[in-house]
């Protein structure tokens, strides 16, 4: 596949290659693979049910089903296409495409059992279901999980490492490097586990959820009991999994749709929040980033290694969840029975993920360039000794001293303050000599609590 040279969005311009794993699940494409797919296998369900005029078909016969979405190419693409043009109407572009596949086999005699009492939407909705299924367990679940392992790395590596807080903007008492990576591992962990765990509704149900057609032909047919054993079908080696929804309207309501878009935009905003503090820690010079040869920074001043990447993952984050947003308020709704207004809305789930995916990947290169400045990072907590006078505080609480948080305001409320000028005013209370040296051993890079075990948690 070649990008145009005039794309319309940068997805398939300038960022094509980089966002082709995609294109497996939401081309235009593989839209209708997808509905292939489901149509064939819906034809194999209705012929081994044993319980419709639909004779039951040979292994032979099966795996020629199978293998027109299994061996589904450009050139089948092309020719559904062609029969849209006609049709003006893509799915049953898609049928025609089956029954002039199937007239040429032995299953000739069985093409009108295609799309049999059910409405586009059966094959749409099942369609979609399994291509987020497919996307969020191949693509985007592999790609936030390496951003997890190696934020995991770091927080390990430097779970010791004291680091200056700030709250507000302002010096706080201190942590580490690696909690404060601990802290987004965390926060991704419950977010991914929450995606994982949801299952992604489908119906089989006709043109107005009841069944109507299907009853007709066969009142005998336990039809829900079909379409529960036909949507659970799809789940065999599949972990991101489909769960049918029997009371419907003609469409499935879209409800799991909107869960996964809501947990995937929470993702997507706790990698923001990441990408904003990686940015600021590069612009403080905690961290470095390692040039790389041949590379420019600026067109101008020659220095320059611009934190381009999470700036990049940052601005993709951004547009991926304007549009997770949208889908999530605008699909569960539909018009009475149904409207059509949620079709070219799903078409546009792939620009949504193709942003996420972007930025995931502009962000794990990001991280790989990394260089964490140590020295540089102890050096800019040693210069702000008043951190430590919360712990004094509190120590002098526990021993009942008199209004302790008041003397060391008065001491280093917006004030320049050294370590000397704190010994000398713990030299000044009316303490034990014992509880004074417990004071005096307290500084900046030891005052961490219990950074460094949550950052190996």
């Amino acid at each position: 596949m070649k990008n145009s040279i005039n794309p319309i969005s940068p997805l398939d311009g300038r960022y094509f290659n980089k966002t082709r794993p995609l294109a497996e699940y939401f081309s235009e494409q593989a839209l209708m693979k997808y509905r292939v797919m489901m149509e064939g296998e819906y034809l194999i369900a209705l012929s081994a049910s044993g319980k419709t005029a639909l004779r039951k078909f040979t292994a032979a016969e099966i795996k020629m089903v199978r293998e027109l979405y299994e061996r589904f190419d450009d050139a089948s693409y092309e020719e559904i296409k062609k029969l849209e043009e006609t049709t003006n109407h893509d799915m049953k572009a898609v049928e025609y495409f089956l029954k002039e596949k199937l007239a040429k086999t032995s299953l000739k005699d069985c093409t009108e059992w295609l799309h049999f009492a059910i409405t586009s939407e059966d094959t749409n909705n099942i369609s979609y279901a399994l291509i987020l299924s497919d996307s969020l367990e191949k693509v985007i679940i592999p790609e936030i999980s390496k951003i997890i392992k190696e934020l995991n790395n770091l927080a390990k590596k430097y779970a010791d490492l004291p680091m200056l807080a700030r709250t507000h903007g302002q010096s706080a008492s201190p942590t580490t490097f690696g909690k404060e990576m601990k802290v987004f591992v965390a926060r991704l962990e419950k977010r991914l586990a929450g995606l994982q765990s949801i299952k992604i509704q489908a119906k089989l149900n006709g043109a107005t959820g009841n069944y109507n057609a299907h009853i007709a032909a066969y009142p005998s047919i336990d039809w829900i009991e079909f379409s529960e054993k036909f949507i659970e079908s799809f789940n065999k080696d599949r972990s991101q999994k489909l769960e049918v929804n029997l009371i419907t309207t003609q469409i499935e309501c879209h409800d799991s749709y909107a869960a996964i878009f809501d947990i995937i935009r929470a993702i997507n905003t706790i990698l923001l929040d990441l990408n904003q503090d990686m940015w600021r820690y590069i612009s403080d010079g905690w961290v470095g980033q390692i040039p790389k040869a041949g590379e420019t920074g600026s067109s101008t001043m020659p220095h320059k290694i611009n934190p381009i990447d999470f700036e990049n993952s940052e601005g993709n984050l951004g547009l991926a969840n304007a549009l997770f947003e949208f889908f999530a308020r605008k699909l569960p709704i539909s018009r009475l029975q149904r409207d059509l207004s949620d079709s070219t809305v799903e078409r546009a789930f792939g620009t949504a993920f193709g942003h996420s995916y972007l930025a995931y990947t502009s962000l794990m290169k990001g991280l790989g360039k990394i260089k964490v400045n140590e020295e540089k990072i102890k050096e800019d907590l040693v210069v702000h000794p008043e951190v430590i006078t919360e712990a004094i505080q509190t120590i002098l609480r526990r021993e009942g001293a008199e209004m302790p948080y008041e003397k060391l305001k008065e001491l280093a409320r917006g004030k320049e303050i050294t370590l000397s000028d704190i010994h000398a005013f713990i030299e000044t209370l009316e303490v034990t000599e014992k509880i004074k040296k417990e004071l005096l051993k307290l500084t900046p890079e030891n005052y961490t609590g219990l950074a460094s075990k949550l950052a190996s948690m």
